[in-house]
């Protein structure tokens, strides 16, 4: 199996993807640390954390081994999408369709979950290869929508992002989404006292919730 296609099945088995965002660089790498440990299989840098490729290039080096998927986030354009890959990621993930974006990671087989909303986004981020769609925002669309858009596009594989916790991401599981892509109830856990732990904690709750509501599914 290729490593992509290895990848993809850490996701979708996993579940979850969490998205980090950050003013500084070292607590973003020790965020991403902390959900590691907290089960999560796929991390995001986003490229709007200070030294984000710095990051990236540190966390696939200690994790070379494949334990986890390594990500960068807000991919615009090609060009960062390449810088991205040489850094180490082997997830880019946008809020929007760019097709160069979607052509160099084709051309490096890393996944890329690739930002939509209506109908006619899915059907155009499906058509010009990406691998997974970022269903964005999330939080003021609900889990219902995501029922809507499957019915007539049932081959989309949906990531939603915003608006997902422990609480309500049975909604979005049985809705058919395939991952979750989770912030702030997990990365900012630490926020009150700068314990990192509490990050760990909200991410082996998510990640157990998520398991649950699957197994709840069946």
């Amino acid at each position: 199996m290729s490593k992509k296609f290895e990848n993809l099945r850490k996701i979708i088995d996993g579940g979850i993807v969490v998205i980090i965002r950050s003013d500084d660089t070292e607590e973003a790498q020790k965020i991403a640390e902390a959900c590691i440990k907290g089960g999560v299989g796929a991390v995001e840098i986003t490229m709007s954390v200070p030294g984000a490729l710095r990051i990236i290039e540190s966390l696939s080096q200690t994790y070379k081994n494949g334990e986890v998927v390594i990500g960068a986030g807000t991919i615009l354009d090609a060009e960062t999408a390449r810088a991205a890959i040489l850094a180490g990621a082997e997830l880019l993930v946008s809020p929007h369709l760019n097709v160069d974006m979607v052509k160099v990671s084709n051309r490096y087989q890393a996944i890329s979950i690739v930002g939509a909303m209506t109908p006619k986004d899915v059907v155009e981020t499906l058509e010009a290869g990406a691998d997974m769609v970022k269903l964005f925002p999330a939080d003021f669309l609900g889990a219902q929508y995501v029922k809507t858009i499957k019915a007539p596009i049932p081959q989309a594989s949906i990531v939603p992002t915003g608006g997902a916790t422990p609480q309500n991401v049975h909604e979005w599981i049985h809705a058919g989404c395939d991952a979750i892509g989770v912030g702030s109830y997990v990365t900012k856990a630490h926020k009150k006292d700068g314990d990192y732990n509490k990050v760990t904690l909200a991410a082996r709750e998510f990640v157990e919730a998520i398991q649950k509501a699957r197994q709840q599914g069946k």
